[in-house]
């Protein structure tokens, strides 16, 4: 039998978009767009805030972030300009962002709250 037999197939691709993993750098990034339109270091900036310094974006591993959920429709570029020589690009979260986004943080919440309860079930919080 060969392996040309069994395709692999992506999770996110047999189940639908909303299954996608959503790992904390980009939940983040994602969370930062909620509150409006920003360029790459206003995303850097706000992830930083929401994360209370915990995580820190660095501009290369942003940039490849932004470019994977434009790709899959999650972010939308609003426009472009250049400062000091540099060129600014701005992003805002799509619908299909949206959705996602509020999918992932009803997803956290209840993790939260059922580990939470296990804890107090055990005794070792309070």
């Amino acid at each position: 039998m060969g392996l040309d037999r069994w395709p692999i197939v992506r999770w996110n691709e047999y189940h639908g978009d909303m299954s996608i993993e959503v790992r904390e750098p980009t939940f983040l990034v994602l969370a930062a767009l909620a509150g409006g339109e920003k360029h790459g270091y206003g995303i850097i900036r706000e992830v930083q805030r929401l994360s209370r310094g915990e995580t820190t974006l660095r501009p290369g591993s942003l940039y490849a972030t932004l470019d994977r959920l434009a790709l899959e429709g999650s972010i939308e570029t609003t426009g472009e300009e250049v400062v000091d020589g540099r060129l600014r690009r701005y992003y805002r979260l799509s619908a299909k962002g949206a959705t996602l986004l509020a999918a992932e943080s009803e997803r956290r919440m209840s993790t939260s709250r059922e580990a939470l309860r296990r804890l107090r079930m055990a005794g070792t919080l309070a």
